[in-house]
């Protein structure tokens, strides 16, 4: 087998950690792909899907309807740095959640996540997810906004003690392009 590309691992991150029960978070909607996916794994869990655009939201809620796997998802239309605010009452282990961060394919590239907002989402997640929970930031980086990001993100993670998260950087470098990464931080204490 050789090298996993970044999507199939971050998708093989959350398969070891969206259990059947769990509560899960996909904080970039998008198009639904990965609430989708999170979704089908977590049987008698839930999924929070956010996303602050209109047509993000309304892609996501019909993936979903064609699955038939609405019961299973609240999708929220809103900002993910607003997570703390939603996910109040969980009384299931909070044990992964997803970032892609950008801009949605297909729309307005003017409307992007920051670096404010995703290290806001990513302090609140740190706070309420179970121990051994994973966070899977994928970073696309290919634009001006998304390396304004990409370098805030990696100075928060970067500085996280070691004893409270595990911090792991996946990538190819050897990419024309500037190749989207992933950053996975483990929660420990």
């Amino acid at each position: 087998m050789g090298l996993m590309r970044v999507l199939p691992f971050a998708k093989h991150l959350l398969r070891e950690h969206a259990k059947p029960g769990t509560v899960v978070i996909d904080m970039t909607a998008g198009n639904g792909h990965d609430t989708l996916f999170l979704a089908e794994l977590i049987e008698n869990g839930h999924v929070y899907a956010f996303d602050v655009q209109e047509a993000a939201v309304f892609a996501t809620r019909q993936r979903l309807e064609e699955a038939g796997l609405t019961e299973r998802v609240s999708v929220i239309h809103d900002s993910h740095h607003t997570v703390r605010e939603v996910v109040t009452d969980e009384t299931r282990p909070i044990t992964a959640a997803v970032f892609n961060l950008g801009y949605l394919p297909g729309s307005d590239k003017t409307v992007t996540t920051s670096g404010q907002t995703t290290i806001d989402a990513l302090e609140q997640l740190l706070d309420i997810m179970a121990v051994g929970g994973i966070i899977v930031v994928v970073i696309y980086h290919g634009h001006d906004s998304g390396k304004a990001e990409r370098d805030d993100v990696l100075a928060y993670v970067e500085a996280l003690d070691q004893k409270k998260a595990g911090v792991l950087r996946y990538g190819f470098i050897n990419q024309v392009n500037h190749p989207p990464f992933i950053v996975a931080i483990e929660k420990r204490a």
